[in-house]
């Protein structure tokens, strides 16, 4: 096939998967199902033959989640996940070592040989971090409880990654039982380097891009996107988790007051959505819809409803209980244990390694994600409701912008349809001295205010700050954002 054809077909794909993606946000069905019906549907006129090369989809379906990762970090803001760090790292440790247990345990008893199960249970693991980014973001929900199931997402795909490989190798005859506590410290040890690796190359990222003066905007979030990916190189290279390293290098990065924040967020954002279409079409595509079976149906619906009634809520209340978590949070977090690529990229590990009855694995697998998609993420919001965890309260949408020449920066502020920013005076805001309101864009009209007037939902403002003070107009602006022109007054 030429390179034209490929472009052709490329494009299409894309603009194809945007319209579902719209017509599944209209419809209240899952981006990610009508992707991987995009792909089956495509593979239907070569009899589901189109793709069948499962060490390349392995390596594609990698790369795309490194891209996924980088997104999620990027648009991670620490003030929200920083309450909720240590219970999303137990999620993603603890968590999934429960999950393993309980899932190897329930398919040994109906049968499965052990190393199967061990295989299948550590990909049916971890939660998946495209389907909590794009699902849970648009879900008015309390920032530390989204911040909790977003970390535990971003960090554990990398154990799971090392586990499966580990659990492939015991299956194939490579390793034993007896080397399984050695392969727990290999698997912590380089899950905690490539932590430290992420923090290393995320500041060093931080300090670089606060320091070059780039000739384009544009430039930016292309800069911030490949310093995280190489994070990622640097960690397969040094035999550390390169899927940590990635994701937390991003998060340094999006929080080290970067120029262009929002700009970077939505170039990431961008990429991260053309990873999700092109991972799950080609996903959809790898399935072989006429060798699935009966049996395997019925196995992938049983081993999903025990997942989600019991595994998942064991090992979130064994992970969040030490934390003294609202028993609430721990119900919603057990049902909004999310999976969707993630498990079925792994699903080729065993296929790519040759292991025998690996197809059937990718298969339950496969069926699998589609029975917990349907069964978990249409009903999350009413289950928020029902637990009385929905919040209607969107924070205050800042961008940044440096101006290099005067060492000070141009903050641009949108004001959202239910800030408390609303009705409050130029002069109330009570900004830190040589701050400046420039302009209030209201609509079509612009104008320059003065201390009487006031703002109003809907504006965007131009603020003018020195670089010094830009971190106390920011924590200013969200203080009033959520409490009016108390803050400060009142407790935060």
């Amino acid at each position: 096939m030429s390179i034209d054809i490929l472009l052709l077909v490329g494009a299409v794909v894309v603009v194809a998967g945007v319209i579902v993606a719209k017509i599944g946000d209209r419809l209240g069905l899952p981006a990610l199902l009508l992707f991987l019906g995009l792909g089956v549907l495509m593979g239907l006129p070569s009899g589901g033959t189109s793709f069948t090369n499962p060490a390349l989809a392995h390596d594609l379906g990698f790369a795309a989640l490194v891209l996924i990762l980088a997104d999620g970090g990027l648009s991670t803001k620490w003030r929200d996940i920083r309450p909720a760090i240590w219970s999303s790292v137990v999620l993603a440790t603890l968590g999934v070592g429960v999950t393993v247990a309980l899932m190897t345990l329930f398919l040994v008893v109906l049968k499965t040989p052990l190393a199967v199960a061990v295989v299948v249970a550590a990909i049916m693991a971890p939660t998946d971090s495209a389907a909590v980014f794009s699902i849970l973001r648009k879900a008015p929900l309390p920032s530390r409880l989204r911040a909790t199931l977003e970390g535990e997402s971003g960090l554990n795909d990398a154990p799971t990654v090392l586990l499966v490989i580990a659990a492939t190798e015991l299956a194939l005859g490579k390793s034993t039982l007896a080397d399984a506590p050695l392969t727990a410290l290999l698997i912590a040890a380089e899950l905690i380097g490539g932590v430290v690796l992420g923090v290393v190359v995320g500041w060093i990222g931080v300090r670089l891009l606060r320091n070059l003066a780039l000739p384009s905007s544009g430039l930016y979030p292309l800069a911030s996107l490949g310093w995280a990916v190489i994070s990622y190189g640097i960690g397969v290279q040094v035999h550390v988790s390169g899927f940590a390293a990635v994701y937390v290098c991003s998060v340094v990065m999006s929080n080290g007051k970067l120029p262009h924040r929002h700009a970077t967020r939505s170039f990431a954002e961008g990429i991260g959505w053309v990873s999700q279409i092109g991972l799950f079409v080609m996903l959809g595509l790898l399935a072989t819809p006429a060798r699935i079976t009966w049996q395997v149906v019925v196995l992938a619906v049983l081993a999903s409803l025990f997942l989600t009634i019991v595994a998942r809520p064991l090992s979130v209340f064994a992970s969040l209980t030490p934390f003294r978590t609202p028993i609430k949070e721990q119900l919603f977090i057990s049902w909004a244990g999310l999976r969707g690529a993630v498990p079925i990229i792994l699903a080729t590990v065993p296929m790519a390694a040759g292991m025998p009855g690996a197809d059937q694995v990718f298969d339950l697998v496969f069926v699998s994600v589609i029975v917990l998609t349907l069964l978990n993420a249409p009903s999350l919001l009413w289950v928020a409701k029902k637990l009385g965890l929905s919040s209607n309260t969107r924070e205050v949408d800042i961008e940044v912008a440096p101006l290099d020449q005067v060492e000070a920066d141009l903050l641009q502020v949108r004001i959202a349809d239910d800030s408390r920013l609303h009705g409050v005076s130029v002069s109330e805001l009570r900004l830190p001295p040589n701050t400046s309101v420039s302009l209030v864009i209201r609509g079509d009209r612009t104008f320059t205010p003065h201390g009487r007037d006031t703002l109003k939902a809907g504006d965007e403002l131009l603020v003018v700050t020195p670089s010094a003070v830009r971190a106390k107009v920011e924590d200013r602006l969200r203080a009033v954002d959520r409490r009016g022109r108390l803050a400060g007054w009142v407790e935060e």
